[in-house]
């Protein structure tokens, strides 16, 4: 009806403006020369008008001629008097045709469109646009507690088990939970019953929302998916009925599956905030642990979440019956990285040169998107110097540019600065090599990429789980090689160094308070780590330790940062012709790779040290 009227109104609107734009064209279509009434007696008198027409106020005249001309009076004043007035003789008069219109009917349709028609439109329109917000606001009352949840419908677009690579154990566990909506028979005969809901844990990037796409493809089943943020409101217990609704539609469905993306936004601690354990999130908290325990047995409708924060989550919500099933993605292993590189790389036309175990050595702790960003970074690259095929080159200068960003070799540089920085990677480069249990060099650089005035990029030959002292004090030495480097060669340090001794004291403190690495004060933890989730990290911060401990701590730190400073210093003096080497190669090339460097150095027989 609401509908209907708006047409309506829509229609008599044009109707209007059309009426009133005819009008206005028959009135301005003619344009007659104007005279005065004492010009208009005048050629009456000399027998030069054939005609006029009395319209209201405006007399319409045509001469003998065939000319037109207009001329105005008062509204009530009589033409043929009005003449006799000016002048004009009857016999005069009576030459001329005389006639008078009668403008009832058009003042009428006039002042009705322009008094009664038109604010009777005006207030229409008024009433419409108050009832189409009146309805709009009673739909969004009722369904504001309805939950924004989405069916997965998309077949188009269907991702399967087959197009994840790596997480062979992942994929194993959600092929039994999609196997059991399939055919429930077969683990039912056996007692087995349907987990009530799987967590997927990881950190950002490693694939959880992938991996239920993924599910999504292979199940089969109704797949309803939506965002944990989208169930919290400003407005109390919107949550919790929004909560209840997208429940109740998995249920209608079943057997079906329900992915809850991002779950930490509600599913966090409670008790755990400022203004007590009242809040709305906590509201819709519960009522997601109330519906999942709810569940009939005989439901078939499986509760799929990820979160990457697994250690904020409410310990109620972890308790079996609820999220039975907990599936850890973590960061993928040089050969799972290989895998996911050559299926990124299906779609895309690479060269013969493309190594992809090489592309994978070179990406150590690189998750399943960053590798895809990479991928895409190097076909980007291809295009932008008008290649046809991605190159390994081209992959190279992407995954650096994901680390570090892009280059950046139109900032002007001076002769001095860029000596400074070819020494100071030169530096990190030859202690590297010249300490035991450091990674190998990969690839030295004085050209300026992100924020980084120059880069020595060092990887691991294989993944690391475990790391030992004698590997950390080696890191802390390549660390502190730009900065030794720079004061042995020029007698001053710069503000280049600044970064490699932040992450250098970062590092010696975690050997001492979190690690145990200390001889001094044992393996022993110092510092409560863990974090108040409302209230931040630095406020939470608590110190479970004395001022004497404290002192202990601080010197430990810098017994570490000069340990590794001074088996720093030994090698960069005892080498320094290598050093030198590797500057004035850096200076001649601005690149590096790593053969080109090991040559560089193979003639001068370094022998490593332990730090």
């Amino acid at each position: 009806m609401v509908k209907q009227l708006g047409k309506s109104l829509v229609v008599l609107t044009a109707v209007f403006f059309v009426l009133v734009s005819l009008l206005s064209f028959t009135a301005s279509q003619e344009k007659p020369e104007p005279i005065s009434l004492n010009n208009l007696a005048q050629k009456i008198v000399a027998g030069e008008i054939s005609e006029v027409v009395v319209d209201y106020n405006v007399l319409e005249i045509i001469s003998r001629d065939d000319r037109s001309f207009v001329a105005s009076k008062e509204a009530d004043a009589d033409f043929v008097s009005l003449m006799r007035n000016y002048g004009v003789p009857a016999e005069a008069l009576q030459a001329v045709n005389l006639e008078v219109k009668d403008n009832t009917t058009k003042e009428l349709v006039i002042g009705a469109l322009t008094t009664i028609v038109l604010p009777l439109l005006l207030l229409a329109g008024l009433m419409f646009m108050l009832t189409r917000r009146a309805v709009g606001n009673a739909n969004q009352a009722f369904s504001f507690g309805r939950a924004n949840i989405h069916l997965f419908t998309n077949f188009k677009d269907r991702i399967t088990f087959k197009d994840v690579a790596g997480a062979k154990e992942a994929k194993q566990e959600l092929e039994e939970v999609v196997d059991f909506l399939k055919n429930p028979k077969k683990f039912l005969d056996l007692g087995a019953k349907i987990p009530r809901g799987v967590l997927l844990m990881g950190p950002p990037g490693s694939g959880k929302t992938l991996l239920a796409r993924a599910v999504a493809g292979e199940a089969g089943v109704p797949f309803f998916h939506m965002s944990a943020s989208e169930f919290v409101e400003m407005f109390v217990g919107v949550g919790a009925s929004r909560t209840r609704d997208a429940f109740q539609t998995a249920k209608k469905a079943a057997p079906s599956i329900l992915f809850i993306d991002e779950i930490d936004a509600v599913g966090r601690e409670r008790g755990a905030g400022l203004g007590g354990g009242h809040d709305e999130r906590e509201q819709t908290l519960n009522q997601i642990l109330v519906e999942m325990d709810g569940f009939e047995r005989n439901t078939n409708v499986i509760v799929l979440a990820a979160t990457n924060r697994p250690d904020i989550l409410d310990p109620a919500l972890l308790r079996p019956g609820r999220f039975d099933r907990r599936i850890v993605l973590d960061l993928p292993d040089i050969s799972e990285r290989e895998e996911i590189l050559r299926l990124h790389a299906k779609e895309k036309p690479v060269g013969p040169d493309i190594d992809f175990r090489k592309i994978a050595v070179r990406t150590p702790g690189f998750s399943g998107a960053d590798l895809a960003n990479v991928m895409n970074e190097a076909a980007i690259l291809a295009a932008r110097n008008n290649k046809k095929i991605i190159s390994q080159e081209n992959v190279y200068d992407s995954i650096e540019k994901v680390l570090l960003g892009p280059e950046r070799r139109s900032k002007i540089v001076s002769d001095k600065e860029k000596r400074v920085t070819a020494f100071h990677e030169a530096g990190h480069a030859l202690v590297s090599v010249g300490v035991k249990n450091s990674d190998p060099v990969h690839k030295i650089s004085i050209i300026s990429r992100g924020r980084a005035g120059g880069y020595t990029l060092k990887l691991p030959t294989e993944d690391q789980r475990l790391k030992t002292k004698e590997q950390f004090l080696a890191d802390l030495a390549v660390l502190l090689a730009g900065f030794v480097a720079e004061k042995q060669i020029f007698g001053d340090v710069s503000t280049g160094a600044s970064s490699d001794l932040k992450t250098a004291s970062e590092i010696a403190r975690k050997l001492v308070t979190r690690f145990g690495m200390s001889d001094k004060l044992g393996p022993i933890v110092f510092g409560d780590t863990e974090e108040l989730i409302f209230l931040g990290r630095e406020i939470s911060a608590e110190k479970n330790y004395s001022e004497k401990v404290a002192a202990l701590i601080d010197d430990e730190v810098k017994e570490f940062v000069l340990r590794a400073k001074k088996a720093a210093e030994k090698i960069l003096k005892t080498n320094d012709k290598a050093l030198a080497k590797i500057a004035e190669a850096l200076l001649k090339e601005e690149t590096i790779e790593q053969e080109a460097f090991y040559r560089l150095v193979k003639p001068f027989n370094l022998k490593p040290i332990s730090v």
